[in-house]
């Protein structure tokens, strides 16, 4: 019997990438058909797993197969920790923001170097206590209404960890960010 010879490039089969049936939620939860997924080895398989292209698709790489994921909003959402750190819905702890949007519907994404992420909404009233207005005091709620109106962002009199809270439309922010909420085949 021969032993075959494994030092030459060995290639994956040609498997057809799977579109339409793996989303993420808004609140970082992943969904199978429409399905909440629950069994937390699954789980943990698709956060260790997924990644985006070049292209600004995002995907779960499963062996030599790509699994597309439909984004409800962003590629990320964030979990705002009681030290005010980020952790991505995967686990992982991200890098600072370096921006904060609001948009016209109250949702609060943040910029990290990993990308753009929807802050998960049971973490907004923390976010707000950490808000202040341009003076050092609580920002007020006509501060936060501008800017979901579209106010100027910058200089709106919001701060949040010393970043001005800018305003951003939300069909705007898939072509900002530079990714695919729904890839296509």
């Amino acid at each position: 019997m021969t032993t075959p010879d494994l030092s030459t490039d060995v290639r994956w089969p040609d498997v057809p990438a799977v579109h339409g049936w793996l989303s993420l939620d808004r609140r970082g939860g992943w969904r199978l058909k429409g399905e909440p997924v629950t069994h937390a080895g699954l789980n943990g398989f698709l956060n260790t797993n997924y990644r985006s292209d070049s292209d600004g698709n995002w995907f779960v790489q499963n062996g030599p197969q790509r699994v597309f994921v439909t984004l409800d909003y962003t590629p990320l959402v964030l979990r705002l920790d009681v030290d005010s750190s980020l952790t991505a819905h995967t686990g992982a702890t991200t890098a600072p923001a370096i921006a904060a949007y609001l948009d016209e519907d109250g949702n609060v994404l943040l910029q990290v170097s990993q990308g753009v992420g929807l802050l998960d909404d049971r973490d907004l009233p923390a976010f707000v206590e950490q808000c202040q207005a341009d003076d050092g005091g609580p920002a007020s709620d006509a501060a936060f209404t501008e800017v979901m109106g579209g106010g100027s962002g910058v200089g709106s009199g919001v701060i949040w960890h010393g970043l001005p809270l800018q305003s951003i439309r939300h069909a705007e922010v898939a072509a900002r960010f530079a990714f695919q909420p729904r890839p296509e085949p």
